[in-house]
């Protein structure tokens, strides 16, 4: 369901849009704003420490003796702590991360201190919760609320990351009015990328699931003084991230959120749904709990909002209960698991369940149920209320495990410049970008090699398998960043920023673009770098689907005129790609692969397996002759096995391919600065194509998922025609589809055999006995019309958008892709006898 701000608007009361923007701390609220208030805190209380009912669970038991050791823990810190700690280990003054810990360790103390259910000596302990109150104070008297000392390090700290922990302990602590009157007005102080101690809708660092985090934040600092303006305003600026972001009519310049097409879009440019995604959907479903039974909940809508978010952008993006690569930035590099991702997914469409109706209801429980792997921990969830309705789900027999994506399908989420495409068995991943889109995301010592991630880097997911084997962490620790499986990289090193400049960034701030840790210049060319290509868009077509990119450069090194003189940047290799993704291959063309001055390596593909796997590499050579192992050759086919995953490779056309299957034992810190050192040992397979410096070459290959030998033996050339594969124009005819799919990159008439088409454009076309499907995209985003002609006389269908004129030699179809972004338009016709 999209939503426009005018309909937002009207789901607060107007006396929000007349209150004060700061309305002072000990403003009193009327009788029944008291209350309200009050239902706020009980609401918000019961998310965090449960309610009698959900901690008398037998299920719940875990979670709660989990909250019990978690305090017991830290209270034993508390009393280990050093001159300026809080908490043994973790030395205040100029860590902002060791404040932000305590104030979280204090939060989770102040949570067994408040929980129902079975009795403890914590759960109601007055002397412990004095202790706490004491602690708040002694933290803001001497390290929180001289504002002219704090706000060092990290933004997020003192804008966010304190404020969550101290707004959910004064509400668990049923803190007093002086302790809440002590904290607010600091809050307020530490929004420096606000506006007068309050949200900035114009403000770069108040969008998408920042700008969820602070307001939910202020909702609660509201329920806690009593103040209903403050509440009803921050309110009116959460509810602006229920609106679908519209490419062509910005809202305060903000790109950050959800589009359209599914993708969700943070730090301006980011591909984020498997992390800033997954957070703003957890604490909107937290809001949307927090208003139960008050009259905030001014709107069934905003249920519907956030299950078409569930829906369209995360269900495309979970495989078997597995988050995707493709959407996570720079949270690759965690040693948290794609299934950890999911499960807090999994605990928001459970509560999100609960206040749908219907259908809408029963769709997201199955989902839920069947999206949740036995695997998964409950006890991991943020509220033992979701626990308990996790358990009843599971318990329910009359609740259906079931898919809410089609067995196949193929979803471009051009927006965020990515591709998902399932068939029983697998699902494949692309990722992409362009001048619209981030190559990658670096930031504070996390993905310190990710310089190829978004250049066409693909992600092979097979169906039955644990993906912890094959992605996630490990993957990135152990696979050279140069040779991602889809990549073509120049054959050189290229050193993380930590190490080009001692520090996690790059610092000048006497520079004109001014470089500090959190500058639109530090985005622009250290973080998040988009690249400088136009073309990166595809089209789909019922369950099939096409994708073209133009490589480029990223934006640091088109601007390296204008860059300091120790700033270093690294220019990339030429290549224009497409995938063809169809029911029992992806086809990938390649061309113009090269550069002027340096050795190009392509990597076909790559996968890891445990140091112990049979790994087993077999094929045939394109002179019929059995080949086996690793080296190099000139395949027709080769098949990589390990058990129960295969995958199989068939070369449309000559190539001299090098398989290398070699140990590989590397720290999972090299990845990322603060993540254990542990040494992680994969076999690692390589299937790349080399070429010397000065020369341009051309690939055509299929990857053929859980592919058997006897399969990729039947497997005829004639199978898949390439009809192209230029610069220009990348085509292919599959002939038992009798599907056509082009992507032409260049303006002008592009010829195939029975069309031509008006580039640059994308193009899918079946034929299905007479009559014709075509789908088109514009991958530039930037057209107004793309023209297909077809040879042949052929009367319209049912085509919003699409323009079907006869022509004395054929049918002229013209596409309004004016504003679409890369949305596919879709006609059917039929022949004109």
């Amino acid at each position: 369901m999209d939503i426009t701000r005018r309909r937002l608007l009207s789901f607060v009361p107007a006396t929000a849009l007349l209150t004060a923007v700061n309305p002072a701390p000990t403003a009193r609220a009327t009788t029944s704003a008291t209350t309200m208030a009050s239902q706020l805190l009980t609401n918000a209380v019961a998310i965090y420490a449960g309610t009698a009912d959900s901690n008398a669970r037998p299920e719940v038991a875990a979670k709660l003796a989990a909250l019990d050791s978690t305090a017991r823990t830290w209270l034993s810190a508390m009393d280990r702590a050093g001159t300026g700690e809080l908490f043994a280990g973790l030395p205040l003054g100029t860590s902002d991360p060791n404040l932000s810990a305590s104030y979280q360790h204090l939060y989770e103390i102040a949570l067994a201190t408040k929980r129902p259910g079975p009795a403890s000596d914590l759960q109601g302990n007055e002397q412990v919760r004095q202790r706490i109150a004491e602690k708040l104070v002694w933290l803001h008297e001497n390290y929180y609320g001289d504002q002219s000392k704090g706000y060092y390090g990290n933004w997020f700290t003192w804008e966010i990351g304190i404020s969550t922990f101290v707004s959910k302990t004064l509400a668990l602590l049923d803190a007093p009015a002086a302790l809440v009157t002590q904290y607010v007005p600091s809050m307020d102080a530490y929004l420096r990328n606000g506006k007068d101690g309050d949200v900035d809708l114009d403000s770069r660092f108040h969008t998408g699931a920042n700008l969820v985090d602070i307001t939910a934040n202020r909702v609660l600092q509201g329920a806690l003084m009593g103040d209903d303006a403050r509440i009803r305003k921050a309110l009116q600026d959460q509810f602006t991230v229920f609106a679908t972001v519209d490419p062509y009519n910005l809202q305060h310049g903000v790109t950050d959120g959800y589009y359209a097409d599914g993708s969700f879009i943070q730090h301006s440019s980011v591909a984020y749904t498997g992390s800033y995604g997954k957070a703003l959907l957890s604490r909107v479903v937290q809001t949307i709990k927090v208003l139960a039974g008050t009259e905030y909940a001014q709107s069934d809508d905003l249920v519907g909002v956030v299950q078409g978010w569930v829906e369209h952008g995360f269900a495309p993006l979970i495989f078997e209960g597995w988050m995707m690569e493709i959407v996570k930035g720079r949270a690759v590099s965690r040693t948290a698991t794609g299934y950890d991702d999911v499960a807090v997914v999994v605990e928001a469409i459970v509560d999100l369940a609960d206040y749908a109706t219907g259908d809408d209801a029963a769709r997201l429980k199955s989902f839920a149920k069947y999206t949740a792997r036995p695997t998964i921990n409950p006890a991991n969830f943020v509220s033992p209320v979701s626990v308990a309705r996790f358990a009843d789900l599971k318990a329910d027999p009359a609740i259906v495990p079931a898919d809410l994506n089609p067995a196949s399908s193929s979803t471009a989420f051009n927006a965020m410049e990515r591709n998902v495409h399932r068939r029983p068995g697998y699902a494949f991943a692309l990722a992409r970008n362009s001048e619209r889109i981030s190559k990658y995301e670096y930031m504070s010592g996390e993905n310190l090699l990710p310089w190829f991630q978004g250049d066409g880097a693909h992600y092979l997911y097979l169906a039955g398998q644990d993906q912890t084997q094959s992605y996630g962490v490990d993957y990135f620790t152990t696979v050279s960043p140069y040779a991602l499986g889809g990549v073509t990289a120049p054959v050189e090193v290229r050193k993380t920023i930590p190490e080009l400049y001692g520090t996690p960034y790059y610092s000048n701030p006497s520079h004109p673009l001014n470089f500090t840790s959190s500058s639109e210049s530090q985005n622009a060319y250290v973080y998040f770098p988009v690249g400088t290509n136009t073309y990166s868009g595809g089209a789909t077509l019922d369950a099939y689907g096409t994708a073209g990119w133009i490589q480029s450069s990223d934006f640091a090194y088109a601007s390296r005129d204008i860059l300091p003189d120790d700033f270093v940047v690294y220019r990339n290799a030429s290549a224009t790609k497409s995938w063809f993704m169809l029911d029992d291959e992806i086809v990938v063309l390649a061309a113009g692969v090269g550069d002027d001055s340096r050795p190009v390596t392509t990597t076909l593909d790559t996968r890891i397996a445990a140091t112990g796997d049979a790994v087993a590499i077999t094929g045939v050579r394109r002179d019929g002759g059995a080949w086996s192992g690793t080296g190099t050759t000139d395949p027709r086919w080769l098949r990589y096995s390990n058990g129960g995953v295969a995958l199989g490779y068939y070369f449309l056309q000559a190539s001299q391919v090098s398989v290398e299957l070699r140990q590989v034992t590397r720290s999972r810190r090299v990845v990322r600065t603060s993540n254990p050192d542990t040494a992680v040992s994969k076999q690692v397979f390589g299937l790349t194509v080399a070429q010397p410096a000065g020369s341009k070459r051309s690939l055509a290959y299929a990857l053929v998922p859980n592919a058997t030998e006897s399969a990729l033996r039947s497997y005829q050339h004639g199978r898949v025609v390439v009809l192209s594969n230029t610069p220009r124009l990348q085509a292919i005819q599959h002939l038992g589809l009798r599907l056509t799919g082009a992507n032409t990159f260049a303006p002008g008439q592009h010829n195939l055999p029975g069309l031509s088409i008006d580039g640059p454009a994308s193009v899918l076309l079946q034929r299905q006995s007479s009559a014709v499907t075509v789908a088109v995209s514009d991958p530039t985003t930037a057209r107004d019309t793309i023209t297909v002609n077809l040879w042949g006389q052929y009367l319209r269908g049912a085509a919003p958008g699409v323009q079907v004129v006869r022509t004395a030699t054929g049918t002229r179809l013209t596409f309004d892709t004016h504003h679409t972004y890369g949305r596919s338009l879709t006609v059917s016709l039929l022949p004109a006898w």
